[in-house]
């Protein structure tokens, strides 16, 4: 059994005192028992703060805990108007602190309470609660602009001024991983932690906890979500962070549709989980574009649009006379692209979807570079226009360097989308940059150009992983540029 004055010593051993500012997390039950429950613990937060300090609860939530009730019950207790993040204070500054709290741009950043604690030079308590329980986090969030926050749907609420109906942007959603903040916290001797009765109570300056997660997250967008492959939560806020950065190149990320899945809807939620929003549709069931029917073909890329997801080009694997028919369907379902293989009987397409206005870009399979710019010159003097789809491990296959030789002596002026694949010489395949593919050179190189065609994650890359596992490395590849 503890009482007032123990919690009341314990806070001033913390450092509280008064005309202090505190934001206050807590579970009674955590403090074992104590005499005068929740009351007798409001009443020595107040007895620490004084008339000029402030205490501050959350209760945007039933079930914030017996002492936020203890709080928001007061009869001294002024609220802040806010159906989603709301809170009760009682002090000197409670009236300023919950100000035109729904008036906010977002709920937990500028003329918040949230920010309005930092700016007093006010502390965030944890009482007997750890980190996932701590609001101000969602202020930092909101502050980095994080891809994965939402904008609310509209609520209709009773106001000083009236009833309104607003929504806010950078609201957080479900699961992070704010546990995992804890050690950082400690390690930069700004967190002071003590026990009172049998609870662990961390005090930190709110700035402070700002600053140092601001801090980490500018770092690292996903500072705040856990690495467990089977979360439901922050596998997709990843997927909104790569995203994100994917969107912020000049480029276009796709993927193949064969490395995706089978299905279109396979197909839509793998890259959606990946951070992808654009797909390369080479195939269905395994099989490829010039084996299915146009009306199978036009029913998969309206799954992937309906989907959210942009169809950059259909590809064909061969040669054949199934071409003309994909160049039809891509006009058709517009489509801007068609990828087919460079070949001497291929040639013969480009006034077929130069007349349909389709762009028409050749890939390398088993042609050299010089083949393949005699080609591609021979084209342009016949008043032809086609770009070219660069394969760096293709190019490696023939014995030559993709990048110092292939790309820079000879094809440099065609290339209008690079295949994001690896291999050896010898033809074997390697995740990202671990062959001789000279990928990372090729990705860096065209990024200094702000390249504007596509960077696809091809169907290759199957065989040494997952679509996962090829946009990892690519993500990699990336920070490290």
């Amino acid at each position: 059994m503890i009482n007032k004055d123990e919690i009341v010593r314990g806070l001033k051993e913390l450092g509280l005192s008064q005309g202090d500012t505190v934001l206050l997390h807590s579970s009674l039950a955590s403090m074992g028992q104590v005499a005068g429950g929740a009351t007798a613990t409001v009443e020595a937060f107040l007895s620490v703060l004084g008339p000029s300090g402030t205490l501050v609860v959350p209760i945007f939530e039933d079930g914030m805990g017996v002492i936020a009730d203890a709080v928001r019950d007061h009869p001294s207790a002024v609220r802040s108007v806010h159906p989603l993040a709301c809170v009760a204070a009682i002090g000197g500054a409670a009236v300023e602190i919950c100000r035109d709290h729904w008036k906010a741009q977002t709920a937990h950043t500028q003329d918040t309470p949230y920010l309005r604690i930092a700016e007093r030079g006010g502390y965030v308590c944890l009482l007997g609660v750890d980190q996932d329980r701590n609001t101000t986090l969602h202020t930092v969030e909101a502050l980095l602009r994080l891809p994965y926050l939402v904008t609310t749907p509209s609520h209709t609420f009773a106001t000083p001024e009236g009833e309104k109906t607003k929504s806010w942007p950078y609201f957080p959603g479900p699961h992070r991983d704010f546990i995992g903040l804890d050690p950082m916290l400690r390690e930069s001797g700004k967190m002071k932690m003590a026990t009172i009765g049998t609870a662990v109570v961390r005090l930190i300056k709110a700035q402070d906890l700002i600053d140092v997660t601001l801090e980490a997250g500018r770092r690292n967008p996903a500072f705040v979500l856990c690495d467990n492959p089977n979360c439901p939560d922050c596998v997709p806020q990843r997927a909104a962070i790569r995203k994100a950065a994917f969107g912020r190149e000049s480029s276009t990320l796709a993927a193949s549709a064969a490395l995706a899945g089978r299905y279109p809807e396979e197909i839509a939620d793998q890259c959606k989980a990946a951070g992808i929003a654009a797909v390369e549709l080479d195939a269905l069931r395994s099989r490829p574009l010039t084996m299915l029917k146009p009306d199978a073909i036009a029913k998969a890329i309206g799954v992937l649009r309906a989907e959210g997801l942009q169809v950059v080009s259909l590809r064909t694997w061969t040669v054949s006379d199934q071409t003309p028919k994909l160049i039809e369907l891509a006009k058709e379902q517009h489509i801007p692209r068609i990828i087919v293989p460079l070949a001497e009987c291929a040639i013969a397409f480009a006034p077929t979807a130069r007349d349909a206005g389709i762009a028409l870009s050749f890939c390398n399979t088993d042609l050299g570079s010089e083949a393949c710019s005699d080609m591609l010159v021979r084209m342009r003097e016949q008043g032809l226009s086609a770009g070219f789809t660069f394969n760096g491990a293709n190019f490696a296959r023939c014995g030559e360097l993709p990048f110092l030789f292939s790309y820079k002596k000879k094809l440099r002026r065609f290339v209008d989308q690079l295949d994001v694949v690896d291999g050896t010489y010898d033809g074997t395949p390697q995740p990202l940059a671990r062959g001789n593919a000279e990928i990372k050179e090729m990705i860096s190189i065209l990024r200094c150009a702000s390249f504007s065609g596509c960077m696809v994650l091809t169907e290759g890359n199957l065989r040494v992983g997952t679509l996962t596992d090829a946009v990892s490395c690519f993500d990699r590849l990336l920070q490290n540029m």
